[in-house]
């Protein structure tokens, strides 16, 4: 008679391998958990994109209103002072009359004064005998040369605005031979803040999708809680997925919520589509966030992961997405670099939706290299997890 076999074991394979949703919903109902339970992801998520974003919004302004300039008239004749009252009267100069040049200059010299107006003691007569663009001199700060280049431009406006109304109060309008007539298209207002904003948004939330992600992996290397998942048959697709999903909401989360302080609390008119918003949100995330998940598998030390999630997402993010610094004033190589950067195609494609609204032939390349970069660091990040404990 033949002694009886045990029942062969289940092969390894069917054990360990194969991707199962039931596993998957597990995974992301812990990680839940756990977001829940950590106060620092929930300040991450919902407390540091409003911070930043008021930050970024009011203390960053390009508009030059009001700049400190000097004035010193040495005519005491009447078109001499009508102009210096136009020039006062304007809104883009904060006016301050002096009695001497050198005193004026000393201010300059200690950046008191961004500029000075002269206007020479034969002003009246040159205005008189058709020579007054020669009695007026600008000097400058050149040490700001953009404050500088504002000074000049809006002098030379104030006295082109003067002249016209000087000579059509005098019965005898002067006819230009061109008819400049400007409108500015997109921003109407010319106000900065409603192109800064959408590039802001796009520095946040590349600070906010990276930091959110690296830490989750690192965690669970300190807590040494890896070792009991890479005993379990969850795979690398289910481990990795569940340490996206939920983030991905939180950050979607975020991202709607930057949105409504944007464009309720500061006014910014947003003119596209939320649906294409929330399509480029999405391809948008998965690049920080893939990002985050790969610095934080490389290091395993939360610490060690958070610096490098700052400093890989943000420096790069905001000196390189041209959010502040014109991409086609970079050197050559740098302005290949930025091709690398999310949050130049994520910039670019908030501020079409902002200011230009639903233009697919800006908006479609944007989410096409998003999606690209996307597939890239979450393929990187596959490549690197490993089910081992080296």
């Amino acid at each position: 008679m033949s002694p009886v076999r045990p029942p062969e074991a289940a092969p390894a394979a069917a054990v360990h391998h194969g991707f199962s949703w039931r596993r998957l919903l597990a995974l992301c109902r812990k990680e839940s958990y756990q977001i829940v339970r950590d106060p620092s992801s929930i300040l991450v998520a919902f407390i540091m994109p409003v911070v930043l974003l008021f930050v970024m919004g009011y203390a960053v302004n390009l508009d030059a209103a009001a700049v400190r300039i000097g004035l010193v008239v040495d005519d005491s004749g009447r078109p001499a002072q009508d102009f210096a009252r136009s020039l006062m009267a304007s809104p883009a100069f904060e006016v301050h009359p002096g009695v001497s040049l050198e005193a004026l200059k000393a201010r300059l010299a200690l950046g008191q004064l961004r500029g000075i107006v002269v206007l020479q003691s034969d002003f009246s007569t040159r205005w008189q005998q058709g020579q007054g663009g020669s009695a007026i001199q600008v000097l400058t700060d050149g040490a700001e040369p953009n404050t500088a280049n504002f000074v000049s431009a809006y002098a030379q406006g104030v006295w082109m605005q003067w002249q016209q109304d000087s000579a059509a109060d005098a019965g005898a309008p002067r006819q230009s031979p061109v008819d400049l007539r400007q409108r500015a298209w997109f921003n109407p207002s010319t106000v900065s803040r409603n192109y800064l904003v959408p590039g802001s948004i796009a520095v946040v939330m590349t600070i906010i999708g990276a930091l959110l992600t690296s830490l989750v992996v690192a965690r669970e290397w300190e807590r040494g809680t890896m070792e009991a998942l890479l005993a379990t048959p969850v795979t690398r697709a289910e481990l990795l997925l569940s340490k996206v999903l939920p983030y991905y909401l939180l950050g979607m989360a975020a991202m709607l919520m930057c949105l409504v302080v944007a464009v309720w609390v500061m006014g910014v008119p947003f003119r596209g589509s939320v649906g294409l918003l929330m399509g480029e949100s999405t391809l948008f995330l998965g690049c920080a966030l893939g990002l985050g998940l790969f610095l934080s598998t490389v290091f395993r030390n939360q610490f060690n992961a958070a610096q490098a999630a700052l400093t890989a997402a943000f420096l790069p993010a905001l000196m390189l997405s041209g959010v502040v610094y014109e991409i086609a004033s970079m050197p050559q190589a740098l302005q290949w670099l930025t091709r690398l950067i999310p949050a130049r195609y994520f910039a670019n494609a908030l501020q079409t939706l902002f200011q230009a609204g639903n233009v697919g032939a800006l908006l479609w390349p944007d989410a096409f290299f998003l999606a690209l970069l996307t597939c890239f660091w979450l393929g990187l990040t596959a490549l690197k997890a490993r089910r081992t404990l080296d």
